[in-house]
């Protein structure tokens, strides 16, 4: 049988819980041992998912964001769930430097870094009901233990 673990979590949408999120996944996929370089991968696509859904997915307003996660052998599998405004061109905010929010001096390239970052990116959104990001990673040193 595969090792597998998951954790859920739950928490408001202020940026406060931002580095929250980074240190509970840190803390989860730290059994796998992964390299300096892969923590740090894993921790900003998380910063960032987390970032979009409290200022975009709830505009800086109230809501809750859950994280899902489970590891699987050496697969890390994250998925970061909001209930805000939800996304309605996906495909557009996936592009680089692409912000609808220039004001707040967002670089628009959240979902860039998640990609850059993470094996696989996929954004399921639907407007008025929230986006949900899915994120894997595999961490390559877990599979030399044993």
């Amino acid at each position: 049988m595969m090792n597998q673990s998951e954790i859920t979590f739950v928490f408001d949408s202020s940026s406060e819980n931002e580095s929250l999120a980074r240190t509970v996944i840190a803390a989860f996929i730290a059994r796998l041992d992964p390299t300096l370089e892969e923590m740090a991968d894993v921790k900003t696509a998380v910063s960032e998912a987390v970032t979009n859904a409290i200022i975009h997915g709830y505009e800086g307003g109230e809501g809750k964001i859950t994280i899902h996660s489970r590891l699987e052998g050496n697969t890390v599998w994250i998925e970061i769930i909001d209930k805000g405004v939800g996304i309605s061109d996906i495909t557009k905010a996936m592009e680089p430097l692409y912000t609808t929010k220039p004001e707040m001096e967002r670089s628009g390239m959240g979902f860039a870094f998640m990609e850059a970052f993470m094996d696989e990116l996929e954004v399921v959104s639907e407007p008025g009901n929230g986006t949900t990001v899915k994120m894997k990673k595999n961490i390559y040193s877990a599979l030399n233990m044993s």
